[in-house]
């Protein structure tokens, strides 16, 4: 992992903005209230992170129906990112890889709850257990960002505490505050509710607090992670924009989405513009690092058409996200970025922007970004997907076997490796014969996302050539990864059955 020094980002946001820094930062607001930040410091980092967003969710790469002007400007004053992923398709785990900066395998946070999720009796295999939380022992983003002399706050959603895990305080938080827009909930509190009309699952109230703490610390760098609750059921809007939408849904019949999902993107987006406005009013724009994404795919309320799945699946609808980086002077206005990444990189990109080190002894699976931030690239081939366990609940264009039995998943394993990307599901691996009954056993598919982005033209047995050199990849990655696979026999297996699709 590089680690440019500070000195020498700020002094290129000096000479290249120049004429931004004399009329003051036109991407969001106007004048700033407060003296502008000293540059000769490490940069702010603001971290937003959305829940269940799908990629398809945000204006600037949707078929007009979502409005998120907030997000389209800061896309436009920053670097969108084509080929953002989440390391998991649903939310603790992806929360887990994103503050851990490391794969499913070394923390085994696979899922919400149990990997055991779906008809027992048409699981063919036992999966591996699943935990709760991330322990206090493990060394978070935050952690490393506090050791390096930050403010750290995180607002809203923590998904990551239960039997196994820790609360934020105790994994690098100075503060933590939770809110469905009625008052701060219990710290780590891991439920899911709608707020007051006014403040929809407290988009507001928790960027109010995110506000305050950087303003606290506006002297001092700072690590502000605003986790929200939005986009995830139960779904609500502020009355006024759902009625926007229910008459905008009236005049598209064929909208991919229903009006309350696309009105609560949009108060969410009006979060994100009170946030940019206040870094602004702060005098603190110029200095700040701030990325958005978020934690999975989107539920099957919102079409991720041409992208195949949702939530919970390992097709692209369910890990593929929206993601913006917006850091003046440092990343170029209005770039686009193709290069493949996933959110255990941001541990290593903070950490790097920070210009600190890695905590001694932690292994992260990520690579920092700051090279892609100015026009660059990285050093590693492939990103990979570890689920060794079972969900319920299917999705759109699912597996056609996982959907007859009810399920979005089966055990699955996911490589990523240039425009490929290959399948290998976990069960016929396993029980059919391997790589030696390939392709008869359906253990593999492979795509080639350049010319196929809606994963509909499996290519295992068209290109061996391909599928073995990705398979060998994989194969050679679950014995670095010490990934643990499913190998029992689930003794109360019935084969021959059918279930109803849901």
């Amino acid at each position: 992992m590089t680690n440019p020094p500070h000195a020498f980002f700020r002094l290129l946001a000096l000479w290249c903005a120049a004429p931004t820094l004399l009329a003051g930062f036109a991407g969001f607001g106007q004048a700033a209230e407060f003296a502008p930040a000293d540059e000769s410091r490490p940069p702010n980092v603001v971290f937003v992170f959305a829940d269940d967003l799908g990629w398809k969710d945000v204006g600037y790469q949707s078929d007009g129906f979502f409005e998120t002007p907030h997000l389209d400007r800061l896309a436009e004053e920053g670097m969108t990112f084509t080929n953002a992923y989440a390391t998991a398709g649903n939310c603790a785990p992806s929360r887990a890889c994103l503050l851990s900066g490391t794969y499913t395998p070394r923390h085994h946070v696979f899922a919400v709850g149990s990997t055991d999720r779906g008809p027992r009796k048409h699981q063919r295999l036992i999966p591996i257990p699943n935990r709760s939380g991330l322990p206090a022992e493990n060394v978070t983003m935050a952690e490393a960002m506090k050791a390096a002399g930050y403010a750290t706050g995180h607002f809203g959603k923590w998904h990551l505490l239960g039997k196994d895990g820790a609360l934020p305080t105790e994994q690098g938080f100075d503060v933590s505050y939770n809110s469905y827009g009625e008052g701060p909930t219990k710290e780590g509190w891991q439920g899911n509710k709608p707020g007051p009309p006014t403040d929809p699952k407290g988009v507001f109230s928790m960027t109010d607090r995110a506000v305050e703490f950087m303003t606290a610390n506006r002297d001092r760098p700072f690590f502000c992670y605003l986790a929200h609750h939005a986009i995830h059921t139960p779904l609500q809007a502020q009355t006024e924009t759902l009625a926007k939408f229910k008459a905008k849904q009236e005049a598209t019949p064929d909208a991919p989405a229903g009006a309350l999902y696309a009105a609560m993107t949009a108060d969410l987006d009006e979060s994100v513009g009170r946030l940019m406005q206040s870094l602004d009013d702060l005098g603190l724009a110029e200095n700040t690092l701030v990325v958005f994404t978020s934690d999975n795919g989107a539920t099957p309320a919102s079409s991720q058409e041409p992208l195949r799945g949702n939530k919970g699946g390992y097709y692209e609808g369910g890990i593929r996200e929206p993601c913006v980086a917006c850091w003046p002077g440092v990343i170029e206005p209005g770039s686009v970025c193709d290069t493949p990444i996933t959110n255990v990189d941001f541990y290593p990109t903070f950490v790097d922007v920070a210009g600190a080190q890695p905590p001694a002894g932690k292994v992260l699976d990520g690579e920092s970004l700051l090279p892609l931030f100015q026009g660059g690239n990285l050093q590693r081939e492939a990103i990979f997907w570890h689920f060794p366990g079972y969900l319920d609940r299917p999705v759109t264009r699912g597996r056609p076997a996982d959907v007859a039995l009810g399920f979005r998943t089966r055990p699955v394993s996911v490589i990523r490796k240039g425009d490929w990307k290959l399948h290998l599901f976990l069960e016929e691996w396993t029980l059919d014969g391997g790589r030696d009954a390939l392709p008869a056993n359906g253990a593999v598919e492979l795509y080639d996302l350049s010319e196929d982005i809606g994963e509909r033209n499996d290519l295992s047995q068209s290109n061996p050539q391909k599928r073995d050199e990705l398979l060998n990849d994989l194969l050679a990655w679950f014995d670095a990864a010490d990934a643990p696979l499913p190998t029992e026999r689930n003794p109360k297996y019935i084969p021959g059955e059918r279930a109803t699709p849901k």
